[in-house]
């Protein structure tokens, strides 16, 4: 019975992965038809991140009340809607409009299936978790690059997407009985919630949350202007560019298939070091005077670097802060590692706009330094609690 609820798990983490993928591979192909400067991606990007924060913040709360499988299932219905808005849209105003329901439908499913997995699941399933995630941000770049290869334009792209998540939908609603036993009998009992004050209070929370703020906001800023940055600074086809941007999910992917091994042997924080210390070479690799293939060997190590962070940081938050709190910490972390991807990546479309892409190395590199320096200090910390 567990093991047919993490299959249903790992389900629900590809729909959250579908539409993450779908704005940065597309954008370079839709704002000129929008009518919009090329830094409005990030105005989007900062709808849903807002509605992410929102829901994240209330997860506990709802998650309480309604339970883990309504959550998923609702916001998996309610994502699949917002990507068939998207694909209907000639507007940038009623794409900004079908934004609200994809931001809030990911926030409550993320935190409450995150939590679910770190305190029942050993590390391996945290990072095989998130590896369905890369999967789907894998598979939506490729979707959309081949409906513009074939002349589709972008809406095809997010109407073939959303028939994929309306499927995955269907799938979730049908084993709501499977959620209600399993997750009743599998959830620990907890006591009231934490309010933000208090979690604030607790040795490591600030350090965990600018961690987890700098690393969203590094993966967000790759996500959605990557495959801007081969079309404006390495000359190279949006419908390429788009496919080409694949290729950082592709590593992020097989980088979280691998790790879920490596935990055999490392421990989160060793993951999370190592990561780090590889997105670093992909950083200086895309800083190289070279072609097409060198910049995709940059796209995929920092691709791989990201990998073993964001279920690492997961996981290692009930030994942090300890089960009772986990749940509560990790729906604040999380609503910090969205403001990260809610203010990063349009800050640097204002960049984009007003300097130019060629940027984009430089600004990914002093999020990952501020990211090394926080994590030590929640390191310390943890280690002195």
């Amino acid at each position: 019975m567990t093991s047919l609820l993490l299959a249903v798990i790992y389900l629900a983490f590809i729909s959250l992965g579908l539409p993450d993928s779908l704005l940065g591979a597309g954008w370079p192909s839709m704002y000129e038809g929008l009518g919009v400067p090329v830094s409005f991606a990030g105005i989007i990007s900062m709808i849903i991140s807002l509605g992410t924060i929102i829901s994240s913040l209330l997860s506990d709360r709802i998650t309480r009340r309604f339970g883990a499988g309504k959550v998923t299932a609702v916001s998996v219905a309610m994502t699949a809607t917002a990507l068939f808005g998207f694909s209907v849209s000639p507007s940038f105003f009623l794409l900004c409009l079908w934004a609200v329901p994809y931001g809030l439908g990911a926030g409550s499913i993320d935190v409450a299936l995150n939590n679910y997995v770190a305190l029942h699941y050993a590390s391996r399933h945290m990072s095989w978790l998130h590896c369905m995630w890369g999967v789907g941000t894998v598979v939506s770049p490729y979707i959309m690059g081949s409906v513009l290869a074939e002349g589709k334009g972008w809406s095809a792209g997010y109407g073939t997407v959303s028939i994929i998540q309306f499927i995955l939908c269907i799938v979730v609603f049908t084993t709501l009985p499977l959620w209600k036993k399993s997750v009743s009998e599998a959830s620990p009992k907890t006591k009231k919630p934490l309010s933000l004050r208090a979690i604030l209070k607790l040795k490591g929370a600030k350090e965990v949350m600018v961690t987890f703020f700098c690393y969203c906001a590094l993966e967000g800023t790759a996500m959605l202007w990557a495959s801007s940055y081969m079309a404006l600074c390495k000359n190279i086809p949006a419908d390429t560019a788009a496919g080409y941007a694949g290729m950082f999910f592709i590593g992020i992917t097989a980088g979280r298939a691998a790790n879920g091994f490596l935990t055999y042997k490392f421990s989160d924080t060793s993951l999370i070091r190592i990561g780090q210390g590889i997105i670093a070479l992909g950083i200086i690799v895309l800083f190289l005077p070279f072609g097409s293939t060198v910049t995709l060997a940059g796209l995929i190590l920092i691709g791989l670097g990201c990998a073993p962070i964001y279920p690492c940081i997961i996981h290692s938050t009930p030994t942090h802060f300890g089960e009772e709190n986990s749940k509560a910490v990790i729906g604040v972390q999380m609503a910090s590692a969205y403001i990260g991807t809610c203010l990063m990546p349009p800050l640097f479309g204002l960049i984009v706009r007003h300097i130019g892409a060629r940027f984009f190395p430089v600004y990914l590199l002093i999020i990952l330094l501020f990211m090394i320096f926080f994590h030590e200090k929640l390191v310390r910390a943890s280690s002195h609690s």
